[in-house]
């Protein structure tokens, strides 16, 4: 047998080998991870997430460069997905449909894909490949590099108060070319795109998971003991302002800003079930009214919008974790785990890129201060702000772009973006405004999931 094995074409020879990981792969889901067979395993939701989850990890791991994946890294990436996505075109929902059957019209009742997996995994595989692409278009840069190994000494002196063991970008003398600095911020400008549609993405599928009981069961009486005296007072003044909220807190460590994060997140729910009085626990008291619950939570939902574009690297809060652990569906198992790994890449991506900008700054400004909070998103679109007129106008700058090019594309398309602007200001349009602001937009009361979405583009599930 072993004889017959051998003289088989290596084509084939690849397609038995990947029989033989799928059944491995799927007999762990099967068996909740528990190999054994002892039914000591997890659910099939939570063990889908996991295999997703370390995929992820083991294939990209922490991304320390801005350089095209290397091709076996990719083609596993690609073909492990799929056979973990495929279990998706199980999840079904019955439909109506009308059947034709000798001249008779019957209506029956048909299956077809759930519709929120139908429509939000393809969205979730154009993400990934738009993030493929974008590393692949730094393939024939050649204006940064990277300290060598010989250089670690240095590299790390440098990141002291960052992550020391990621190599150090290294710019030319006099920085890098103005095209090469515009070419990044597209790049920047692409992936941001990218890490907001799969944060909203995340946080609707999140917000769609049940609460679990023993999360529930675990929560203070009432929103002022989960709050803590300090938080809940500056919550509930009669001025509120969330810069001034967060300029209150320490936030100088993930475990403080988590901490934070599990406080607000638990006040909510509180707030929420005695609002629907769903919660059986000692009463506010009179003197708190149903308007006045509503006015904290939409403040603490503010603050949780900030948090999560301030410091998207964060672990997930204790509540999400609940959800994650305790669910029975698979599809938003399969949702959240993926839109949860992208979120995370191109979060990596983003701060690679920042690292080679920082480092082109310090050129152009040697007495600036190399110390960067490492916890801190800076990109501008995703600050923690709402928008303000300058951060639009740089949209605005690149609004007519294509989602991804490479340096020589962007070259080409600067080139021809110049020339028109200069047409249309030829022919009498530069006396039009750059941006409109929108009156309707600030009437309209929006939730944290409306305020995530308006931020990072509309949700990828709002997308056929």
């Amino acid at each position: 047998m072993e004889d017959d094995n051998s003289d088989l074409d290596p084509e084939l020879e690849s397609i038995y080998a990947d029989m033989d990981i799928m059944k491995e792969r799927f007999g762990k889901l099967l068996l909740g991870e528990d190999m054994s067979g002892g039914g000591k395993g997890v659910s099939s939701a939570l063990a889908l997430s996991n295999a997703i989850t370390n995929l992820a990890a083991s294939v990209f791991g922490e991304i320390s460069r801005l350089e095209p994946m290397p091709p076996d890294s990719k083609a596993r990436w690609r073909k492990e997905i799929d056979w973990l996505l495929s279990v998706s075109d199980h999840i079904v929902e019955f439909v109506p449909s009308k059947q034709n059957t000798n001249g008779v019209t019957m209506e029956i009742m048909v299956t077809r894909q759930r519709s929120d997996v139908h429509l939000n995994i393809p969205a979730l595989k154009k993400l990934d490949a738009m993030l493929m692409e974008c590393l692949d278009n730094f393939k024939d840069q050649t204006e940064f590099t990277y300290a060598s190994k010989d250089d670690v000494s240095k590299s790390k002196k440098k990141r002291e108060d960052d992550k020391w063991w990621l190599p150090t970008p290294k710019v030319p003398p006099n920085g890098l070319s103005d095209i090469t600095r515009k070419w990044l911020l597209f790049q920047k400008d692409s992936v941001n795109q990218v890490l907001k549609a799969a944060m909203a993405m995340n946080s609707h599928i999140l917000t769609e998971m049940e609460i679990p009981e023993s999360y529930i069961e675990a929560l203070p009486k009432n929103g002022r003991a989960s709050l803590g005296d300090s938080i809940y007072k500056n919550i509930t003044v009669d001025h509120f302002d969330p810069d001034n909220f967060l300029s209150a807190m320490d936030l100088s460590s993930e475990l403080k800003i988590l901490d934070l994060k599990n406080r607000i997140e638990a006040s909510i729910v509180i707030w929420r079930r005695k609002m629907t009085n769903k919660d059986g626990k000692s009463g506010w008291g009179s003197s708190v009214s149903i308007e006045k619950r509503e006015q904290f939570e939409d403040r603490a939902e503010t603050i949780l919008l900030i948090l999560k574009h301030r410091y998207p690297g964060i672990p997930q809060s204790a509540l999400d974790i609940s959800k994650i652990e305790n669910s029975r569906d698979i599809g938003h198992a399969i949702l959240e785990s993926y839109s949860r790994i992208l979120e995370s890449l191109a979060h990596k991506v983003m701060s690679r890129i920042e690292d080679v900008m920082h480092a082109d700054n310090l050129v152009h400004n040697p007495s600036a201060d190399p110390k960067r909070n490492p916890l801190i998103y800076s990109a501008s679109t995703a600050s923690g702000k709402f928008p303000n007129a300058k951060e639009e106008l740089e949209k605005i700058n690149f609004s007519n772009a294509p989602t991804s090019m490479t340096l020589s594309d962007f070259i080409g398309w600067t080139l021809e973006h110049e020339k028109e602007s200069k047409d249309k200001l030829s022919n009498g349009n530069e006396s039009q405004p750059l941006t409109k602001q929108s009156s309707a937009a600030n009437s309209k009361k929006l939730t944290y999931l409306d305020r995530l979405e308006t931020l990072g583009g509309r949700s990828p599930s709002t997308h056929k």
